[in-house]
């Protein structure tokens, strides 16, 4: 059963990709990740619609291997498109 609950889980990742002026700074699947949007914190799941938003300053925070990870940022850009999210952030 382990074995199946993993291989769900495996299925439900969405590709992250965070980097700044100073170069890469996460790149790794993840089940979740939440942004802080300008207007507001938002959260990405499989399947997300295609969207480009704005980041201000706070915490990225994603789920990778059953962990959570946070990054803090001062402001920043995201395209999230095929389960794929790119951001580039000044921290």
């Amino acid at each position: 059963m382990a074995d199946l609950i993993g291989h769900l889980n495996r299925m439900d990742v969405i590709n992250l990709h965070i980097v700044s002026p100073e170069g890469t700074l996460v790149k790794t699947t993840v089940s979740a990740v939440t942004l802080p949007g300008t207007l507001g914190p938002f959260e990405v799941l499989k399947d997300h619609a295609a969207l480009i938003s704005s980041l201000e300053q706070g915490d990225i925070v994603y789920v990778s291997e059953g962990a959570e990870q946070r990054l803090r940022i001062a402001s920043g850009f995201v395209e999230v498109r095929n389960n794929q999210v790119d951001a580039c952030v000044e921290v």
